[in-house]
């Protein structure tokens, strides 16, 4: 097993991390195997684990143990075990030799909540195989301890080195920080991390109760969105923390697996609606509260699917709409500072706290930031500033309002004549701004915003013109249903934003290669694309799909210094105009197709 670097392990509570660095005697040395200490009471297993990434699921123990004798095993990347959203499951393996004569009965836990399912087999000199299961799939009796991470007793025999070998598969972000501890070190480890939350959760609830009184007094509804704001995000990092699992829903697994989707649209929903109604956008910014609005509708629509839709789809795509969620709030607060509003300056402070934890903690998710203090619980942090801040901020617009309406009072009696005339025009260009955005809206709406192609609504509308002309004329037309060979594959290796520059270029070639045929070229979904023949018969549709394909092959995408050699496999159908084919039922022809030149190898061209 190949060693890495020793580096020291982030623990999770903020009070701890004092306790662990004085508690810190590891034995895990620079290379080979991990030894404890003889007095050492807790060690991070990260810098001796090894991993392999099984994308199938399939691997079975036995497998492993070959596929770790062959070597396929390797090191934890700058030893990270933070690998975000995968498909599959991840194999680790570490061995463990323990020299504490006085501690033979150790707690292996696993510090991240949200993994579905953790399989243990911890391994002996003698023979023996322990198998322990965990995760959130499971009640949460069933951990060793009542915990809100998946915790393992193991034995730890004195001089005997024990071989752990640990599956994880999990629709979460895949977070695998292996620790272990005494029975008194994670006793005071854990009495000092629930105390770091408690004040978190202490400062939430004065908040609450504080701004809820306001509310109930003033009638404000800022108030009663900022309560909603922090109820939500609370709920967001109760879950997180799998402190919801714990104590609101020991016994559902399905709330523990739809919990975090759910939570992290009703956070978002509360964080745009207050907002909204703290910098006053239907008034100040008319176009923003519009998109606001949109943005919440989207949030509604997805909580409602996230019921239905499995984890591994609907938690990246919440967590991923976090980051333009609170980007925009960020836009139109500037856009408000810049109109003159001065409550607006708090809130914007507070909200560069909250955006730079937020976007951490969001990077961690995905894999993009490695695990440590601050970027697990740089989220928690940047919170509780941005709700005390916030706080503060509702008190100084409520005296900015009152002010204001005092002033209006005044200019009202001095100069109504002049405010209705100066109000009249601003409301006129308002209207204007709106219809003209509106207009290039519609505009938008019939192009994809990835490949500047037509979008799949589009395609249908102007198919059945075509086809109605078709018809008509009893001219041919056919559809080619093009999908890019194992472009999954150039998203995992070079990124979505290399993966996003190969659509640009496909889109490119496919327009020049087709503009000749009159074709109508519209992005289906993904690395998806579609296009309608109009006066083409099936053979000199399969001719000009075979250009298409050769086109793909002699121009390699390019992003940066990369070139990436691109392929499609092809489905040609040209519909038969007697039976008076429906768009769907072509789709379908053509997709069968599509499909048949995938299984026969891709980079073909096959029709039915």
């Amino acid at each position: 097993m190949q060693g890495r670097r020793d580096r020291r392990a982030n623990h999770p509570h903020w009070l701890a991390w004092l306790f662990v660095l004085l508690l810190w005697p590891m034995a895990a040395a620079a290379s080979g195997p991990a030894r404890i200490g003889a007095d050492a009471s807790y060690a991070a297993l990260a810098p001796n684990t090894t991993y392999f990434h099984d994308a199938g699921g399939t691997t079975t123990p036995e497998e492993a143990d070959r596929l770790l004798d062959t070597g396929r095993f390797a090191p934890l990347p700058n030893g990270d075990a933070s690998f975000g959203f995968q498909t599959g499951a991840f194999w680790f393996h570490v061995e463990v030799t323990n020299t504490n004569s006085r501690e033979q009965r150790w707690l292996l836990v696993q510090q991240y909540a949200l993994s579905d399912r953790i399989d243990i087999y911890a391994r002996y000199p003698d023979g023996r195989t322990v198998h322990h299961t965990g995760g959130d799939t499971f009640p949460f009796e069933h951990r060793s301890i009542r915990y809100r991470h998946p915790n393992f007793w193991l034995d730890l025999p004195t001089g005997q080195p024990v071989d752990l070998l640990v599956r994880v598969q999990s629709q979460s972000s895949m977070q695998v920080p292996l620790f272990l501890y005494t029975p008194a070190a994670f006793a005071e480890l854990s009495r000092d991390g629930q105390l770091g939350i408690g004040i978190y959760y202490g400062i939430l609830v004065a908040l609450f109760f504080y701004n809820l009184v306001l509310w109930l007094v003033l009638r404000d509804g800022s108030y009663f969105w900022y309560l909603f704001h922090i109820t939500a995000f609370g709920l967001v990092l109760f879950t997180l923390n799998g402190l919801g699992f714990e104590y609101f829903w020991p016994h559902s697994t399905w709330l523990a697996d739809k919990s975090v989707p759910l939570s992290v649209c009703l956070a978002q929903i509360g964080m745009q609606q207050f907002s909204r109604t703290f910098l006053g956008l239907n008034t100040r910014w008319r176009l923003g509260d519009r998109i606001s609005k949109g943005i919440i509708a989207f949030f509604v629509l997805l909580g409602i699917a996230a019921t239905q839709l499995p984890y591994h789809v609907a938690t990246p795509i919440a967590s991923a709409a976090v980051f333009p969620s609170i980007l925009w709030i960020a836009v139109i607060t500037l856009v408000v500072v810049r109109s003159g509003y001065r409550p607006a300056k708090v809130f914007l402070l507070a909200w560069a706290m909250f955006l730079l934890g937020t976007g951490i903690f969001v990077a961690l998710a995905f894999g993009l930031l490695p695990k440590t203090f601050m970027t697990e619980y740089g989220v928690q942090i940047g919170s509780a500033l941005e709700m005390l801040l916030l706080s503060v901020a509702l008190g100084y617009r409520y005296a900015a309002l009152r002010n204001e309406n005092e002033r209006i009072v005044r200019d009202a009696k001095n100069q109504l004549e002049e405010q209705v005339i100066t109000r009249t025009a601003e409301l006129r260009q308002a209207m204007s701004e709106l219809e003209s955005a509106h207009h290039r809206l519609r505009e938008s709406s019939r192009l994809d915003g990835l490949t500047d192609l037509y979008n799949r609504t589009h395609f249908r509308e102007a198919f059945e013109h075509l086809l109605s002309q078709s018809r008509n004329s009893q001219r041919p037309i056919s559809l080619l249903m093009i999908d890019l060979d194992h472009f999954k594959r150039i998203n995992d290796t070079y990124g979505h934003l290399v993966g996003d520059d190969c659509l640009r270029c496909t889109s490119n070639t496919l327009a020049e290669t087709l503009r000749p045929h009159g074709a109508l070229l519209a992005r289906f979904g993904g690395e998806e694309f579609i296009a309608a023949l109009p006066g083409l018969g099936l053979g000199e549709a399969s001719v000009v799909a075979e250009e298409l394909r050769q086109a793909l092959r002699a121009q390699p995408c390019r992003s940066g210094e990369l070139e990436i050699a691109v392929s499609a496999s092809i489905g040609v159908h040209c519909v038969d105009l007697e039976a008076r084919d429906s768009l769907e039922s072509a789709l379908q022809v053509a997709d069968q197709a599509l499909y048949t030149a995938k299984a026969e190898g891709r980079d073909c061209v096959r029709t039915l």
